[in-house]
């Protein structure tokens, strides 16, 4: 038997992919083209934008006799056990392989937002929990154990990680991006994609790009952005994530810029993408994104025309399900509408990935080696230490954490005492069981509550809910009042419920007017308040909530952003002291509800001044985090100005002590102040930190090694530069306070600088041993981000 070429996984695969072209029809080429999304709703609430007006019946024995390109979300559709998914799944997959002429199965993608969104899965931190960690070493471990999970059940391709920058608070997907800062989204969102694309699953970058900067925190909303704005803030961490990450996969975003919808855009999706960047993998839309270039976008008069735009722009994969790459396609390209060899170039990027992954090899077999549990112990175990490393301590002035032993605690809130406090939108329970009444969640989430009972079992913890989230009734509060009276010290857990399309205040297309917290809830922490008892804030969130209204009246404040399902004890292990706070804020707590958007990466018009009776200056900085140890800084070096060209760089020393009892954990920060500069430039931008964690006594040298390329933008050309001149290097422990700064002056021309350039600051970190006259001796430990 002679094998054909195609098959021979001892050829390169472009030339497999090539004989295997040769051989398929146009209807065979198209199919490669979409994915099929089987048992999606097509009434009622849904899980995607307009999932009901968009979907369609399809006949599942037509359709895969021409082939198949993916399969959307069989184990992300409905309550499954994971055991009889991976049955199904690999039945479904050896009936694609053998209905069409060449047995090529499908990829089977997920979503995999904060943990595998399947029944019984993990429910991990939210993303935006991973930027207050500050922490892409266990990020990059976060990805990894879930794509093993993914691989475990036959799952090729995973829709994460997001990697929008968050423009605007109020916008519902807040909770799903990683924060506010490029360097903050790109170094973890790099770290994830690594982790995932280790398992070998593909990591899809969403939303590609722009989407988080829809105006007006609208979810869809038209992207308004400036060309700077875009090139400086939306694009650096998808540069990052693919350089440094290796996603094979990008998802073209819904929305719009400036007129032109992103999945009609090839100066985005190909000559940016592709021809600048180098990118070789796939282009998905996001789900229905095709077809609403003619039903949202108004771009198209019809499905192949839609087609067509998408195609030409670079768009490979339509997903969820066949609409426009179908019938309408091929109808176009037969009657000269559309070039064959639009199709072709798809199907060649499809069937190389396809190539890859091994599904053109005739030894492929649809059945995964090895046990399935989608939630371990190593799991769980992972899941608790990213909670316990995301908690914001955000204040804490008379030190009233970690709670008294023997106090008598009333534990009060709407969020308290519900496990899916815990959860974003994109966990399976938040996401799919909404769907499904009655069915359990699947995983172990203790709430707040228990976890507190249980960490402290000789205390008094007394409950009262004293309202519902959204609900503005009040009736509860006489009866959380009371129960705040009778203690100590009372416990205010407050937040968020995740969900989709307003089904709750957090969540895909749960965008808000204003940032005060939701229904009553602020009117129930002004009534414990003024009992005069201790209040500890505890708020459970997506986003951040506007708190200035009681600055200097909480006793303590700790945020958490939906922590996952081992959220509840690492908060409680705040509370007693079992944990040290470490988290830092990856985005900024604003003082006053109103007067949004703002973020910390502010020109100088954008920040508190005299023209305007508007002071944005948020409560809590972008960086804040507080500990219950305490930390020295010593910075090295002169105070003068050291000159260096303008393709130069700069080693930057710090040795950071622990003077406290207890081990913590320091995250250090490096900002760049550009004082003056041929457009304007945020007042202070991250570009670069360290995680440290500290015995008590214990200190280490950090050294940061600058290159002048992390202080490129773009210019009135639209050329990214670096520019000869002033710049400052601060080092902190948030955005907002400096404790070492060194002055540099830049020397030599103008530089343009391209795709190659120096993305990240290397920080290499140094033991240091106390010499006996108390000067210090350095030691490098081989530690280097």
């Amino acid at each position: 038997m002679t094998t054909a070429p195609w098959r021979d996984p001892a050829l390169p695969a472009a030339a497999r992919v090539e004989d295997l072209l040769s051989r398929m029809t146009l209807e065979e080429k198209t199919a490669q083209l979409y994915g099929v999304w089987v048992g999606a709703a097509t009434d009622g609430e849904g899980v995607a934008p307009l999932q009901r007006e968009m979907a369609a019946e399809q006949d599942w024995d037509e359709l895969i006799g021409r082939g198949l390109g993916q399969l959307t979300r069989s184990f992300g559709t409905a309550p499954v056990d994971p055991a009889v998914g991976v049955r199904a799944l690999a039945a479904a997959q050896r009936r694609i392989a053998a209905a069409g002429r060449f047995g090529i199965p499908a990829v089977a993608h997920e979503e995999c937002l904060a943990g595998f969104t399947a029944w019984g899965a993990t429910a991990y931190p939210v993303p935006l929990a991973w930027g207050a960690a500050f922490d892409p070493g266990l990020v990059a471990e976060l990805g990894r154990r879930i794509g093993h999970d993914l691989r475990s059940v036959g799952v090729h391709q995973g829709l994460a990680p997001l990697l929008d920058v968050v423009r605007d608070p109020r916008w519902g997907r807040v909770e799903e991006t990683i924060g506010e800062d490029p360097y903050l989204v790109g170094t973890v969102g790099a770290a994830y994609v690594r982790g995932l694309e280790s398992a070998g699953v593909v990591a899809t970058l969403k939303h590609f790009a722009g989407y988080a900067s829809s105006a007006g925190a609208r979810n869809l909303a038209p992207v308004r952005a400036g060309v700077r704005e875009f090139a400086d803030v939306t694009l650096p961490p998808f540069e990052m994530a693919l350089r440094e990450g290796g996603a094979r996969s990008v998802m073209a975003s819904y929305t719009e810029t400036d007129g032109v919808p992103v999945s009609a855009d090839p100066r985005l999706l190909t000559e940016l993408l592709r021809d600048e960047w180098g990118f070789t993998g796939t282009v998905v839309a996001d789900y229905y994104g095709i077809g609403f270039l003619r039903t949202q976008h108004r771009v198209a008069e019809n499905d192949a025309g839609a087609a067509h735009l998408a195609l030409a722009a670079g768009v490979d994969v339509e997903l969820p399900t066949l609409r426009c790459y179908g019938a309408p396609l091929v109808t176009a390209v037969r009657e000269g509408r559309v070039p064959e060899a639009l199709v072709d170039r798809a199907a060649r990027r499809v069937l190389r990935q396809k190539c890859e992954l091994g599904l053109l090899d005739e030894d492929w077999r649809p059945e995964p080696q090895g046990p399935v549990d989608l939630d371990s112990a190593g799991n769980r175990a992972l899941a608790r230490r990213l909670a316990e490393e995301s908690v914001v301590l955000l204040d804490n002035p008379g030190g009233l954490l970690p709670l008294a032993p023997g106090a008598r605690v009333a534990v009060v809130g709407p969020r308290a005492a519900d496990p899916l406090a815990m959860l974003g939108c994109y966990s399976f329970p938040c996401h799919v069981l909404p769907h499904h009444p009655g069915v359990p969640a699947g995983v172990t989430i203790p709430t707040v509550l228990e976890a507190l009972r249980a960490e402290l079992p000789d205390t008094e913890v007394t409950f009262a809910p004293g309202c519902e989230v959204t609900d503005p009734d009040t009736a509860g509060f006489a009866e959380a009042v009371a129960r705040a009276a009778e203690a100590d010290v009372c416990v205010a857990v407050l937040g968020d419920r995740a969900g989709l399309f307003g089904r709750g205040t957090s969540g895909e297309g749960c965008d808000v007017a204003d940032l005060r917290l939701p229904g009553a809830q602020g009117e129930l922490l002004d009534a414990l308040v003024a009992t005069g008892v201790p209040v500890v804030l505890v708020l459970l969130t997506g986003r951040p909530y506007a708190l200035g209204r009681w600055a200097g009246r909480l006793g303590a404040v700790v945020q958490a952003f939906f922590p996952g399902e081992e959220g509840g004890p690492a908060v409680a292990g705040i509370l007693s002291g079992r944990v040290n706070p470490s988290g830092r804020l990856p985005v900024s707590v604003p003082r006053g509800p109103g007067g949004q958007p703002w973020t910390y990466l502010q020109p100088p018009l954008g920040l508190a001044g005299e023209v305007s009776s508007l002071d944005p200056t948020p409560l809590y900085p972008f960086g804040h985090g507080r500990s219950y140890t305490e930390f020295a800084w010593e910075g090295e070096g002169g105070t003068g100005v050291t000159e260096l060209g303008t393709d130069g760089s700069y080693d930057l020393p710090v040795t950071v002590r622990n003077t406290g009892e207890r081990a913590g954990a320091e995250v250090v920060q490096l900002y760049l102040h550009d004082p003056v500069a041929s457009v304007t430039r945020p007042d202070v931008r991250l570009i670069g930190y360290r995680r440290l964690e500290l015995a008590p006594g214990e200190s280490r040298r950090l050294t940061f090694r600058f290159h002048t390329d992390l202080s490129a933008f773009t210019d009135r050309s639209g050329t990214r530069v670096v520019e000869p001149g002033a710049l400052e290097l601060r080092l902190g422990p948030s955005s907002a306070e400096v404790r070492h700064t060194a002055r540099l002056r830049l020397t030599g021309p103008v530089r343009t600088v391209g795709a190659d350039r120096m993305l990240r600051c290397e920080v290499v970190c140094e033991a240091v041993d106390e010499a006996p006259d108390g000067a210090t001796n350095g030691a490098v430990d081989g530690s280097a981000d």
